[in-house]
């Protein structure tokens, strides 16, 4: 009888409805800090893993935007990977067109994933081998305070990072790769040694896929256009942005705890 009776009381989560029902005498002799941290806890409630669109990436991602940069040309026909298949639209004069009402939606995931490991402090890592590109992503990489990578890449620098680099080494805590496949990659499939080790180091991947690539290999596939400088520009204002305001967000929280 006693668990059923008060069943309804703690179901209730609001912090109002609690204060009226315990004695206001009791609330007195509580610390302050125990209130004040239930009333600041509120604040932090909507950066929460569970939420789906806490930063807003929603109202970044236009269809207009990813056609005028050209996100949605593919390669031929015959380059085709079958694994692309479901990202497809059609084609026009023998080139594939990618579909972006999927492009769009798995973009605003990719960029809500990046906002949450930037809003914990995370340390994330953008990739690209393509030299029409490579100022571009490591640009981006320095205005948010990241870091690039847009040289060959090693085999081993995740799985063997101490003994390359001689020294205890800080992984990232995810990778954006801005062009799946690598013309100087060893890998008979041609894909991003990077894909590879950071799936064996269990580290998180975006990865934004060609119709000639393999989706299956990356956490956050975004089928696009991995070639042409106006969608690589695209790509990286969106993951620059909102990297920029996950931090501001997180420097906002730390300095208002410290009030």
């Amino acid at each position: 009888m006693a668990t059923h009776y008060c069943r309804p009381i703690f179901n209730k989560n609001s912090f109002s409805h609690i204060q009226r029902i315990i004695c206001p005498s009791y609330l007195s002799t509580l610390p302050k800090l125990q209130i004040e941290d239930v009333q600041s806890s509120h604040e932090e409630t909507r950066f929460k893993l569970s939420n789906p669109d806490a930063f807003e990436v929603k109202n970044m991602v236009k269809i207009k935007s990813l056609f005028e940069a050209g996100v949605h040309f593919g390669h031929t026909e015959g380059t085709l990977d079958e694994r692309m298949k479901q990202y497809l639209y059609g084609n026009r004069l023998g080139h594939l067109i990618i579909d972006l009402n999927q492009t769009k939606k798995l973009l605003q995931q990719a960029l809500n994933v990046t906002a949450h490991i930037a809003y914990r402090g995370g340390v994330i890592l953008f990739l690209c081998q393509s030299p029409l590109n490579c100022l571009t992503v490591e640009n981006c990489a320095k205005e948010c305070g990241e870091f690039a990578h847009t040289r060959y890449w090693r085999d081993g620098m995740f799985t063997n990072s101490s003994r390359i680099f001689k020294a205890e080494t800080r992984l990232p805590d995810l990778c954006i790769v801005l062009n799946t496949l690598s013309s100087t990659s060893k890998n008979n499939s041609g894909q991003h040694g990077v894909l590879t080790d950071a799936a064996k180091m269990l580290i998180p991947t975006i990865a934004i896929v060609d119709t000639d690539a393999n989706p299956n290999i990356v956490t956050y596939p975004i089928p696009g256009n991995d070639d042409t400088p106006s969608a690589i520009s695209l790509y990286c204002d969106l993951f620059k942005n909102i990297i920029k305001k996950a931090k501001a967000i997180r420097k906002e929280i730390l300095n208002n705890n410290k009030i």
